[in-house]
């Protein structure tokens, strides 16, 4: 399989990476988590809905103001505006749903829906 590895580990690699991005836009400390301790659907599925309690109300008071802004990240020199971070995330979920719909085809199994519409988006 391509992708990071396996259907797990891309599960968790999207709920880490879409957290990481959001808490800097938000100016929090993240304590990176583990993959070795998330090896279980249920922990990735229970990590995703803690992440997402703590994501919603950002995400949820987001205006026109925030588009523009800058971020600063530790690990580069570059410098990102939120709305270009925001639509990253977004994308790179949406690419790795395209991963596991492969992959999902692969094992016979319903892909995976790219549908946004009545997520909750």
């Amino acid at each position: 399989m391509g992708g990071v590895g396996s259907i797990l580990e891309t599960l968790f690699h999207i709920v880490d990476v879409e957290y990481s991005w959001i808490c800097d836009l938000k100016g929090k400390e993240v304590d990176e988590p583990q993959s070795k301790d998330y090896q279980s659907i249920q922990k990735v599925k229970a990590l995703s809905d803690l992440y997402n309690k703590d994501l919603d109300g950002f995400l949820q008071s987001w205006t026109e103001d925030l588009e523009n802004k800058i971020l600063k990240v530790s690990w580069t020199d570059k410098e990102y505006k939120y709305g270009e971070v925001l639509r990253h995330v977004i994308v790179h979920e949406i690419h790795h749903i395209g991963q596991l719909s492969i992959w999902a085809r692969d094992l016979n199994l319903q892909p995976v829906s790219a549908n946004l519409i009545g997520r909750g988006l």
